[in-house]
């Protein structure tokens, strides 16, 4: 089974034939009931990852619940939809970037399963290639870039923006991380796919960036957005034939995976 997590103002995915599953987990519930229905010729499981009415800010989130209920479910894909700010003028509103490499700026997140034993997963390369190739394959999708993720909730200041600039980083977000090192724990393809509603507060000049600005622009390419991850679905093999993202062999894991 596929897995789509959609960010903010992606709400819902599918248009009918759906079934409603609500799931437990050691980490409590997840963001809100699992939803399952068919896209390209899969089964595909969709979550919120801020809830049905955006309940959860991005600090909030219950990532590990997520991602838990997730594969409880049989998910071993998912692609991850995300809200971002751009650091490169080029990549302006409205452009798809599908990063290959994030950045952690984040604080007190709980961020692993394996809180006993020596379990050191690998991470250099935080998304699976097999996943992102089936979207940047698609017109127009930027291929490659970091995004580094802050802790939110509130947006970077110019200096943090043009700091992040300096470095070499194309994208900013808030919910990126931990949920890839989270897939990546429990054996999960995971792949970012970043609709960018903004440029970020010291790439631009004015008011810097509002909550409001970001959401209408969100809500402007939402239907092309949703339909792009729909492309992106159809184009995903039947079976997963990933050899990046593989089970942690030779290891004894201090939880049991669902």
């Amino acid at each position: 089974m596929l897995g789509v997590i959609g960010g903010s103002g992606f709400y819902s995915f599918f248009e009918s034939d759906t079934r409603a599953v609500d799931v437990d987990t050691p980490y409590g519930p997840p963001s809100a009931p699992v939803t399952i229905g068919a896209v390209g010729g899969h089964e595909v499981a969709f979550l919120p990852r801020h809830g049905a009415t955006h309940q959860f800010s991005a600090h909030t989130v219950p990532y590990r619940a997520n991602m838990w209920a997730l594969r409880k479910l049989g998910v071993r894909r998912i692609f991850g939809p995300c809200a971002v700010g751009s650091l490169k003028p080029e990549n302006g509103p409205g452009a798809i970037v599908v990063p290959d490499q994030l950045v952690d700026r984040t604080s007190g997140r709980p961020d692993t399963y394996f809180d006993t034993g020596g379990i050191h997963v690998d991470f250099a390369d935080p998304y699976c290639p097999t996943l992102r190739a089936t979207v940047t394959g698609l017109p127009g999708v930027v291929d490659g870039g970091t995004m580094v993720v802050v802790q939110g909730p509130r947006f970077s200041t110019r200096a943090e923006s043009q700091w992040f600039a300096s470095a070499g980083f194309s994208l900013v977000n808030m919910t990126g991380y931990p949920e890839a090192v989270l897939a990546r724990e429990l054996e999960i393809c995971y792949a970012a796919i970043a609709l960018v509603t903004d440029l970020d507060a010291g790439v631009s000049t004015g008011q810097g960036v509002s909550a409001v600005e970001v959401f209408a622009e969100f809500e402007k390419n939402i239907g092309p957005f949703k339909e792009l991850v729909r492309e992106a679905i159809g184009r995903v093999a039947g079976e997963r034939d990933c050899t990046h993202c593989l089970p942690h062999t030779g290891v004894t894991l201090p939880v049991e995976l669902p």
